[in-house]
């Protein structure tokens, strides 16, 4: 007997909580879709862009242009010399001890 109610008490808490975990991601979801619509009801009033809209459009942007040092547009290094090896010779600096 004691088995049983151990089950059917164990059964009713795993239901309630999945039940609570089922209410709290929906009303996560209508929340979210609720800012979304408040957003775009902001942008569609004063005609300005949505912040996301605005931040891909800067990406877009950016990405068809030199955004990355050292390369151009076209996948091509920017000058003759990029990317090539120069072997130079090295030479010690002498320490001034007399600098303030």
């Amino acid at each position: 007997m004691n088995s049983v109610v151990s089950k059917l008490l164990s059964f009713t808490f795993k239901f309630l909580l999945g039940l609570f975990a089922i209410i709290f991601a929906v009303s996560l979801l209508v929340a979210g879709l609720f800012v979304v619509a408040l957003s775009l009801l902001r942008a569609l009033f004063t005609g300005q862009k949505t912040a996301p809209a605005t931040v891909f459009g800067r990406f877009q942007q950016f990405s068809h242009q030199n955004m990355w040092p050292g390369r151009s547009s076209r996948g091509k290094p920017d000058s003759p010399g990029a990317g090539e090896v120069v072997d130079v010779e090295a030479r010690e600096i002498p320490v001034n001890r007399h600098l303030p």
